[in-house]
């Protein structure tokens, strides 16, 4: 029996296509099979862009004796996390519930109707290395087991799927309170890192969500509250000084390894800039701190070199960390040979300083390859002239290597997240360019993806599978994104069209909305989640919270505010204790207790009054802010906060006095 992989649209199905493990795809045919031949499933889920998947498919999946042991005892299925989004976060919560752990690759034993009895993620070829057993000792324990002990087998995965149902509901009603916003912030500051900024510890991810939350709150307090700007500002500034940032080539990794920022996991996922963008985007407005543009500036530039399909309208979704097996982040590293050769003596010699170069790196693999990271400034004005030549040089060095692989699936939902954050950055920048590349999407995404009877499709070009809340609520709130830049009514129509759809196909009985519109039977999607915690992505269900609102304050419909209070009371009970990892619900609860603040420009079309203070208004910075444009023969704006509006001004000075009163 071939390996099935090779027909598959998945890059990381791809990849697997030439393994001697018979693969087969997510689909009712292999559950049919594993009934059929009475064994187990091992299923395996991974991504293009994941490094430890790419080490475990060298390590197994590639060993000959691993895959005779899995050819004849288990009907082994393997799943691309960003294809099947739903798949992949219902079986993580099973081997979380198993094993404390998630995360990927992941690694499920299932029954033949797809319930999980046991798992893990990584698992290592030979017994102890990394404190786990070998996978091959794994695979003979664990196909003895489902031959002689079926009954325990089968009583195990009953249980973890009773648990992993229980806990696809996340709603806890409650009482929508502007405590619960004081509160979370509470329970954020005591998360913070106070040395090096940030969350936790290490592992370190960016959280996004939880500085423009925090952002607000500091704005909200007219500046009294010093410790809400310092988690903001600090968090953004180390990050924009680690390694975790691409000094060289503009954008971020998807993590940082240690607590400090400089060791990175080297993948650059699509929607981690998107929402990293926004917040930098979002800082620069608030502050107009001159390295939080720069960052911005980084990302935007990597995503049109890198990312940005510009004939077709559509933005990749990740880039690797690495190019092959073993390799780990080596086209993103230096050693100091290879730095000194692409520079001038003086160049190096500033770089190192700044950058942290030396004869010993930070790479355990290769410990001559360093991270760059800025570890102090230039010695004076003279070298930040040199720095910046330098950077462009090591740039143009790094140009000359084989890049890693760039996933161009175009996912609706992330390609809907950077059409978003583009068209902040095309006003917060002053770029065209990136309108124009955001509504180019987003025009693709209306025509392509969306159908009137079954909501958004998951990928652009493709009908199957659809059906995914994520994909409806972040394309709705890109087309409301539009509707502020442009000033076109369709995009509002649109907005509220996907929205509309949502509230027959994902909306629950007793509020909130489920992850997919219908259930398919297929082991644990049989099941509907209504899923509310940002991870890692913003939670669908929040993202919905904040569409809500804004569209009840864009329209002013009620039908829309009695939505938005319905919703929220599904998720309340729970936020203050989400926290951090609720982000985007507090956000929309924000919306619902705090005035928002309404700027309408009206005046003709084109250069002018009206235009330039559409720019102001879309350039400014304030929590819970719609800008509306309409046409007029007159130059006019008002600013409204809450119910209280101010007299109408006719010219860009006037509005900005407004703005800053």
């Amino acid at each position: 029996m071939p390996n099935q992989l090779a027909a598959e649209a998945s890059a990381y199905l791809k990849s697997a296509a030439h393994q001697p493990v018979h693969w087969l795809p997510w689909s009712d045919a292999a559950f049919a099979r594993a009934r059929e031949q009475h064994k187990p499933i091992l299923l395996d889920i991974g991504a293009v862009w994941c490094h430890w998947c790419h080490v475990m498919d060298g390590e197994s999946y590639e060993d000959p004796a691993v895959a005779e042991l899995l050819n004849r005892d288990f009907v082994c299925v393997k799943v691309d996390r960003d294809e099947r989004p739903d798949v992949d976060s219902r079986y993580q919560r099973a081997v979380q519930a198993l094993s404390g752990q998630g995360g990927w690759p992941l690694t499920a034993f299932l029954t033949p109707d797809g319930e999980v009895f046991f798992g893990g993620t990584y698992f290592p070829p030979d017994n102890n290395a990394y404190g786990r057993p070998g996978f091959g000792r794994v695979l003979m324990e664990i196909a003895r087991a489902f031959r002689e002990e079926r009954d325990r087998v089968t009583s195990n995965a009953r249980a973890i799927r009773e648990h992993v149902v229980q806990t696809l509901d996340e709603a806890k009603p409650g009482e929508v309170s502007p405590d619960l916003i004081s509160g979370a912030a509470d329970q954020m500051a005591r998360m913070f890192d106070v040395r090096y900024g940030g969350f936790g510890s290490a592992p370190k991810f960016p959280h996004p969500g939880a500085l423009e939350f925090l952002l607000a709150r500091w704005h909200d307090g007219k500046g009294g509250l010093a410790w809400q700007r310092d988690i903001v500002e600090k968090t953004l500034t180390a990050m924009a000084r680690g390694g975790v940032r691409d000094h060289v080539g503009g954008g971020f990794h998807r993590y940082s390894v240690d607590e400090r920022w400089i060791v990175p996991h080297f993948e650059k996922m699509s929607y981690d800039n998107s929402e990293l963008l926004r917040a930098y985007l979002s800082a620069y407005q608030a502050f107009g701190t001159p390295l939080y543009k720069e960052v911005a500036t980084g990302i935007v530039d990597w995503v049109l070199a890198v990312m940005s399909d510009k004939e077709h309208g559509a933005f990749a979704t990740s880039q690797d960390a690495d190019l092959t097996f073993g390799d780990d982040g080596d086209y993103w590293t230096w050693t100091e040979e290879e730095a000194n050769a692409a520079l001038t003596e003086r160049e190096f010699a500033v770089a190192a300083r700044v950058f942290d170069i030396q004869e010993t790196g930070e790479m355990h693999h290769n410990p001559k390859k360093n991270v760059l990271w800025w570890k102090q400034d230039p010695a004076g004005d003279d070298e930040w002239p040199v720095l910046r030549t330098a950077i462009q040089k090591l740039k143009a060095a790094r140009d000359y290597r084989e890049a890693p692989f760039v996933d161009r699936t175009a996912y609706v939902s992330w390609n809907a997240m950077m059409a978003g954050a583009f068209l902040q950055a095309g006003a917060v920048l002053d770029r065209p360019e990136c309108n124009a590349a955001a509504l180019k999407v987003l025009e693709r995404v209306w025509d392509e993806a969306w159908n009137v009877g079954s909501g958004m499709s998951h990928v652009l070009g493709r009908s199957e599978p659809r059906g995914m809340l994520d994909d409806n609520v972040q394309a709705a709130a890109a087309f409301l994104d539009a509707y502020e830049a442009s000033g076109e009514s369709a995009w509002l129509d649109r907005g509220a069209a996907v929205m509309t759809y949502c509230g027959t196909a994902h909306a629950d009985a007793s509020a909130g909305y489920f992850d997919i519109a219908a259930t398919n039977g297929t082991a644990y999607l049989a099941t509907r989640a209504k899923p509310v915690q940002d991870a890692p992505t913003p939670s669908p269900n929040g993202v919905a919270g904040l569409v809500l609102a804004r569209l009840a304050a864009l329209t002013d419909k009620p039908e829309w505010r009695t939505q938005l209070d319905r919703h929220l009371q599904a998720f309340a009970g729970s936020a203050r204790d989400l926290s951090l990892y609720g982000s985007t619900l507090l956000r929309a609860i924000d919306w619902a207790v705090n005035p928002v603040t309404r700027i309408e420009v009206s005046g003709p079309r084109g250069d002018g009054p009206a235009c330039a203070m559409h720019l102001l208004a879309l350039q400014s910075y304030r929590p819970r802010k719609i800008v509306v444009r309409k046409v007029a023969e007159r130059p006019a704006a008002t600013v409204c906060v809450g119910t209280a509006c101010s007299l109408p001004v006719a010219t860009p000075n006037k509005l900005a006095e407004l703005l800053q009163s």
